[in-house]
């Protein structure tokens, strides 16, 4: 074993505290698994439960992300569910179904994601973006996390799904608690209770739209067939916790890590504000600088060689895109954070059969908030630190206090 191996087998990727180190840190430990371990096996300390794979090669990454045959997520797709055994939506979520009925459930859930039908969705994610930006530039202060980036994702994928906008304050709140923490005090048992009250919520609302159906996803949902036969209410209650937690997490930590970037990158502000770079490789760029979602997971289905080592059938094996989207064979001066990079073949959003449904909307919605900061903002500065949230899947932050200067 040599040193640089012996340093990466002291890495505990399932402590959330690995991931509040700074960038650059963080840059360099993921090189040194490419570099030294890239197809590494990851034992779990002090837990009755077996160790994992982790892949932090792009071309590696890749190849798992294409074969659904080979690396399943039947059994859960990310690292806390696989590592306690699966995920009780297998089967049934969209995000944990893999063969036919997957294919089946995501032509069903296509028709309300298409960039067609999302369009006018989008206008109204500008306009929102628009005028929260306004009434931040007002004020002059504001926590850019709460204040702005909050207000974006969750009204838009509220209104898809067809949520009273009433209940959005209390959807964010669980959705938060459901997968990260904004200290780390929040236990297990509070992120499964978050978890359950989202799925008996959108319970409730799938009976209400099944007798009085309208035009939002719950109630395609609530009333579509596959094969002559109604979705199942798990299918149903199961999808929309899906979308909500997809649709909110990863657009409205990359906004918040947008513009705390921005303010690191000075250069890249300027370029921005001066439109030396377009805001659809902005965008691309902080996915991929950002990649909100670190990490997917699968499991193995039979026995596989990647990298000289072989996977066995029932391995675990993480995708960590923190690490892919930095793969100096791929991007071209990875650790530089440069709004005009092009091409990008960043894998923010996964890729091959799990592509993220939601990501021309995503898209929409950082394109819709760097532009309103561009038409509306001269400078934005720190008023006070920002505060990271504790998780081992999603990266971000909770608060960024921000003052921001008019454009006169």
């Amino acid at each position: 074993m040599t040193a640089a191996t012996a340093t990466l087998e002291s890495v505990d990727l399932t402590d959330p505290r690995t991931f509040l180190g700074r960038k650059p840190d963080l840059i360099r430990l993921w090189q040194e698994f490419r570099t030294h371990s890239p197809v590494h096996w990851h034992p779990v300390e002090g837990r009755q439960v077996p160790g994992f794979w982790v892949l932090s090669r792009y071309r590696d990454v890749m190849e798992v992300y294409r074969d659904n045959k080979r690396f399943t997520s039947e059994r859960g797709n990310l690292l806390t569910t696989l590592l306690e055994g699966g995920d009780s939506a297998a089967g049934q979520m969209l995000a944990v179904t893999d063969g036919s009925r997957h294919r089946e459930l995501r032509n069903l859930l296509l028709k309300a994601f298409s960039p067609r039908l999302l369009e006018s969705v989008v206008d109204g994610v500008r306009r929102r973006s628009d005028q929260l930006m306004r009434e931040a530039v007002d004020r002059g202060q504001c926590d850019f996390a709460q204040d702005v980036a909050e207000q974006i994702p969750m009204a838009t994928i509220a209104d898809l799904l067809g949520a009273p906008a009433a209940d959005r304050d209390y959807l964010l709140s669980l959705t938060k608690q459901a997968l990260s923490a904004e200290d780390a005090g929040q236990s297990a048992e509070e992120a499964l209770v978050a978890r359950n009250e989202l799925l008996f919520y959108f319970s409730e609302l799938a009976e209400i739209r099944r007798e009085d159906p309208r035009d939002d996803v719950i109630s395609v949902l609530a009333t579509s067939t596959i094969g002559g036969k109604p979705l199942t209410e798990q299918e149903i209650v199961f999808n929309c916790y899906s979308i909500i937690i997809g649709g909110d997490e990863t657009s409205r930590l990359s906004m918040i890590c947008a513009v705390h970037e921005l303010m690191e990158y000075p250069e890249q502000w300027r370029r921005l504000v001066a439109g030396e770079v377009t805001v659809e490789s902005a965008v691309e760029e902080v996915l991929r600088w950002v990649s909100p979602a670190m990490h997917f997971g699968r499991r193995a289905s039979t026995d596989v060689e990647i990298g000289g080592r072989t996977i066995r059938a029932g391995d675990v094996v993480t995708l960590w895109n923190s690490s892919a989207n930095f793969d100096e064979t791929v991007f071209d001066r990875p650790e530089e954070f440069d709004l005009g990079r092009t091409p990008n073949k960043h894998v923010s959003f996964g890729y091959g059969p799990h592509f993220c449904l939601g990501a021309y909307l995503g898209r929409g919605e950082i394109h819709a908030l760097l532009t309103a900061l561009r038409t509306h903002v001269a400078a934005v500065e720190p008023t006070g630190p920002a505060r990271p949230i504790h998780s081992n899947f999603l990266h971000g932050y909770s608060s960024l206090p921000v003052r921001l200067r008019p454009v006169s």
